[in-house]
């Protein structure tokens, strides 16, 4: 093949990847109703070459990095490869990340606050992105809520937990126990560490493996893997978030998810029906049930004449 023949099918390929890709954005278009399409989008596409290959990049670790104030021990290879993995898995599960990131712009000054005056250190934050995605789930196990509690445990520490009403997932006070949890085993372990870790294994089960092995350090102890992974999945999730550039995402403020300014109304009585009460008070039931997600059915009982808040989203949101 000549020069001349080189260069002109260097050029029809070239032309043919163009169109293709003009094509596929056409399609991205009709499938996802876009109007209009970034720039740098479509560069991407048009200025491809063959042999371009997406790439993966290792990590830099932190040179320090601590956990409410207790170092974490990056000397030790075996330290440095747990955090290396966990570091590796949330960065380049991009697209939930990413949604941790709008979520917590939306969740995080509740939390924050409520920590603050519990207590409990800002870190604990990250044991609710661990726990739950920010989102109020419910595990095979019967855990839920943001903190994933347990019947049990939200019984012991005060929280209404049946059919009608199930307070796990209201969010100021599933956090308020999760900190009375967290300072009990804070004064049990006399590490936030342990108290973390003990928020998955359980303070008698953590303190069993402390004793056996006859260590006092979370990282001294040889843990089966979801409690060996579990503080480190914190640290990891700590970092990005508080340098989400550095491990290269990227937005503005205006992408993140807004809190809804709402209004407390006190109520002690039944209500017979949530959809009817939703329409006296100006929404409907949808947007009752995003802000008060405790209310289970579509009515309360409360023959004990509870006290109870119930969230209304201030006019102008929706």
């Amino acid at each position: 093949m000549s020069k001349f023949e080189k260069q002109a099918h260097k050029s029809h390929n070239t032309m043919n990847r163009k169109l293709t890709s003009g094509i596929l954005v056409s399609v991205l278009l009709l499938l996802f109703g876009f109007t209009t399409i970034h720039p740098e989008f479509q560069n991407a596409f048009n200025s491809r070459e063959e042999g371009d290959s997406y790439k993966v990049y290792a990590l830099k670790l932190p040179v320090t990095l601590d956990f409410s104030g207790e170092e974490v021990p990056l000397n030790a290879p075996d330290i440095r490869e747990r955090l290396d993995k966990e570091l590796l898995v949330n960065t380049y599960w991009q697209s939930n990340m990413m949604l941790l990131l709008k979520r917590a712009h939306k969740l995080f000054p509740t939390i924050e606050a409520i920590l603050a005056e519990e207590g409990v250190p800002d870190d604990f934050k990250y044991l609710a992105v661990i726990e739950s995605g920010l989102e109020n789930l419910r595990s095979p196990k019967g855990a839920k809520g943001f903190w994933q509690l347990m019947p049990g445990t939200a019984k012991e520490y005060g929280l209404e937990v049946n059919s009608n009403v199930d307070e796990r997932y209201h969010i100021e006070k599933s956090t308020r126990v999760a900190c009375k949890y967290l300072l009990k085993a804070k004064k049990r372990f006399g590490s936030w560490t342990l108290a973390a870790a003990s928020y998955n294994r359980g303070m008698y089960g953590t303190h069993k493996l402390l004793d056996k092995q006859l260590v006092q350090d979370y990282y001294d102890l040889l843990l089966n893997t979801e409690t060996s992974r579990y503080v480190f999945r914190i640290l990891a999730v700590k970092e990005i978030m508080s340098h989400p550039k550095r491990y290269g995402f990227i937005f503005e403020e205006t992408d993140l998810y807004q809190p809804i300014p709402v209004k407390k109304l006190g109520w002690d009585v039944p209500i017979a029906n949530i959809a009817e009460f939703a329409q006296e008070k100006g929404i409907n039931y949808k947007l009752l049930k995003i802000h008060n997600p405790w209310l289970i059915e579509n009515h309360l009982n409360n023959n004990s004449r509870k006290y109870y808040e119930i969230a209304i989203p201030e006019e102008g949101h929706y």
